[in-house]
């Protein structure tokens, strides 16, 4: 599965895709198998399950440049999660980047509108991959697969396919959620007769997801009995823990206690904690025991700009060496904001092996944007092997984006504890002392008590998940982000010494694209 899913770029299926999100870009049909083509014959179903899961990692159907999914913005630039990174990444106190491409400095501090391509992408992103998954689930309802005579293991396996394949769709959704919070909703029921699709608001979609998720959890497998590269039971409860936990962000009752059953789970679970906290982020980081679901990169076939070839080659410059990191590039682009080193008591990683920071020649303030030396280097991702042998290609990274692992679920399990969600404060205490111990290497870095504090996670958060995704998220949560003049960082709101961010940045804007092409949607406000 983990080659079906690397090497679908190839792959011919019809998709029926929204009317609205798609409408101005233009698109005009690149497939020539028809969907009753593709669904008569069982054998094409798991490849076309591989696409759904394909389209986290590549960006169209031939590499890089060329037939791409989504258009309107540059192909190389469009792979989910690189687009993903950049709105989570870039405008908190975590990162940064130098390169001028279309709307992206804008990030850095704040000033997108709604016609960013970044943000623009998203948005169409995450269309495109519920359209791919409405299709899917709808070909594989139970009247069609008895109309086609699916019977006996073919017909379970193909059940399966559906419940993963609602699980991916709800992924998709909760990121419409907790970026736009307001998004055109459809789902397998849709039809192009229906009209323009409708725009469904906060509590719409987390009861959809919520739903989603509670029904085809039975329906999924174990944890860590399926094929690396699909998800199972555990990634069920690691979105179910992600969408409580932030509850109150998507104007819903708090949840803490359902975040303390569900990432107590997956603690529980058959995933593990990766012994050396690096090797989550190498080439082969797809053996890791604590990857729970990953978007698969493979160097010499998927060959796609996504967030792990971005930030491999992206964070080298200065005096660096690229081949210390496996590839050949020096792109100096993503550098940390000082915010982040300064919450490590040592930046050079003898105590903390997490701080990762290169720092020879590099400035820790953020004194422009654009300058690489003006940040310390960060070269968490590295496109080689736990025994130093470098990836297939020297541009084109190997390195799996960890969507989901178990680390998260220690740390979410923790919070959830200190806001009134029950559980144990001893094995909270507990959870965060395993990932102190494994960053440590002993129990230097283990807390008591008293330590564990709502501001320490919060921090905790940075050290054990930079560059990850998480982190603008994290602040809207914690309520340092917009509308917190309180907590600042270089260049937050445009000033160099950190300013305000206003509070309706809390979500991102409707692309005026869409809103122009669909009566039904209305722009989140402020925008």
């Amino acid at each position: 599965m983990k080659n079906s899913i690397k090497y679908i770029s190839s792959l011919a299926v019809m998709v029926f895709l929204f009317t609205s999100c798609f409408k101005d870009l233009k698109r005009t049909p690149k497939y020539s198998l028809t969907s009753e083509k593709v669904y008569a014959d069982f054998a094409n179903y798991k490849n076309v399950l591989a696409k759904l899961y394909g389209g986290y990692a590549l960006t169209g159907q031939d590499g890089p440049a060329g037939k791409p999914d989504v258009a309107g913005i540059d192909e190389g630039y469009s792979s989910y999660f690189r687009v993903l990174f950049n709105l989570q990444e870039l405008p908190t106190d975590e990162a940064i980047c130098g390169w001028g491409d279309p709307g992206l400095p804008v990030l850095n501090t704040g000033q997108w509108s709604s016609s960013n391509e970044w943000v623009g992408g998203m948005y169409y992103r995450i269309a495109y991959q519920v359209a791919l998954c409405n299709e899917f689930i709808r070909e594989l309802s139970d009247e069609k697969l008895a109309s086609r005579n699916i019977t006996g293991a073919n017909l379970a396996e193909a059940q399966l396919y559906r419940a993963e394949a609602r699980m991916v769709r709800a992924l998709s959704y909760y990121h419409a959620l907790d970026m736009f919070q307001n998004y055109p909703f459809t789902t397998e029921t849709y039809k192009l007769t229906d009209g323009l699709p409708k725009q469904a608001g906060p509590t719409e979609l987390y009861n959809f997801i919520e739903s989603e998720l509670l029904a085809v959890e039975p329906a999924l497998k174990e944890p860590k009995t399926n094929e690396y590269g699909r998800v199972d039971k555990a990634a069920a409860w690691m979105l179910l823990s992600k969408l409580y936990l932030n509850a109150v962000s998507y104007k819903q009752a708090p949840q803490y206690a359902k975040v303390i059953t569900y990432s107590d789970k997956v603690v529980k679970s058959a995933y593990t904690l990766d012994p050396v906290y690096k090797h989550l982020f190498y080439a082969d980081n797809d053996q890791s025991p604590e990857i729970i679901f990953a978007a698969g990169s493979d160097g010499a076939f998927s060959r796609s700009y996504g967030p792990t070839t971005i930030l491999t080659n992206g964070a080298i410059g200065g005096s660096m060496t690229p081949s210390d990191y496996g590839v050949s590039g020096n792109w100096s682009g993503y550098r940390s904001r000082e915010a982040l080193p300064n919450k490590f008591a040592d930046i050079t990683g003898a105590t903390d092996k997490r701080a990762q920071f290169y720092t020879a020649g590099q400035n820790i303030e953020n004194t422009t944007t654009g300058k690489f030396t003006d940040g310390y280097a960060l070269p968490k991702y590295k496109n080689i092997t736990k025994t130093g042998a470098p990836g297939k290609d020297k541009t084109f990274s190997d390195i799996d984006w960890p969507i989901f692992r178990a680390g998260d679920a220690y740390l979410m399990y923790a919070e959830a504890n200190l806001r009134g969600g029950g559980g144990s404060k001893a094995i909270a205490i507990d959870y965060v002392n395993a990932l102190r111990t494994r960053a440590y290497g002993n129990n230097n870095g283990n807390i008591v008590d008293s330590n564990l504090t709502l501001d320490f996670i919060l921090d905790e958060r940075a050290r054990e998940l930079h560059w990850e995704g998480h982190r603008r998220t994290d602040l809207i949560r914690f309520g340092r982000f917009g509308g917190n003049s309180n907590y600042t960082w270089s260049w937050k709101g445009g000033s160099a010494t950190g300013g305000n961010l206003e509070a309706y940045k809390n979500i991102y804007p409707i692309p005026v694209t869409d809103l122009s092409s669909n009566p039904n949607l209305k722009q989140n406000t402020g925008y």
